[in-house]
């Protein structure tokens, strides 16, 4: 009889997608377990995407574990991973967003931390630019639009395009 499976094994998981409404099945060797803004994950090596990938762990709908090794990444490659961008999304390609908040919304915004490397001036004007760093856009849209019409995306145009389209869709719902 083998020896039963450790958690150096992988997992086969049922993984919905609520963005795409889909449920896939995937091969992941969890790396650890975090707790970010009121839900967990399981940060894992994705074996169908050949990659490290978070899933959230009331989207995983069934689990079995794998009779096959896990693969082992270091916590130095982890932490540079989820380091680089903005958020629990992460990536290889880093892009700069510049952010200007008005003066009023300054006085909350500059005593945040976005991000370990962002960095931040005030403006002649009391306004306050802030700079972070992403890979993916979807946490860092979220936290501009809950401060509405008090900040502007400057840059990269793509941000900032695709703020414009995601306000005007708002506004045409009214």
């Amino acid at each position: 009889m083998p020896p039963p499976p450790s958690v150096a094994n992988r997992l086969k998981i049922q993984h919905y997608n609520r963005e795409r409404n889909e449920t896939v099945e995937r091969l992941i060797s969890p790396q650890q377990i975090v707790f970010y803004r009121d839900n967990w994950y399981v940060d894992a090596w994705c074996h169908l995407r050949e990659g490290i990938r978070s899933f959230s762990i009331d989207a995983i709908t069934a689990a079995e574990i794998t009779n096959d090794k896990a693969k082992d990444l270091s916590k130095a490659s982890l932490k540079e991973y989820f380091e680089k961008g903005y958020g629990i999304f992460s990536g290889s390609k880093v892009q700069w967003a510049q952010l200007k908040f008005s003066p009023a919304r300054a006085r909350w915004v500059a005593n945040e931390s976005w991000h370990p490397e962002q960095k931040a001036s005030y403006e002649t004007d009391g306004s306050y630019m802030l700079a972070v760093p992403y890979t993916d856009d979807r946490e860092l849209l979220m936290d501009i639009m809950k401060h509405g019409n008090e900040v502007e995306v400057i840059a990269p145009e793509q941000l900032r395009s695709r703020i414009k389209e995601i306000l005007q869709q708002a506004a045409n719902q009214y």
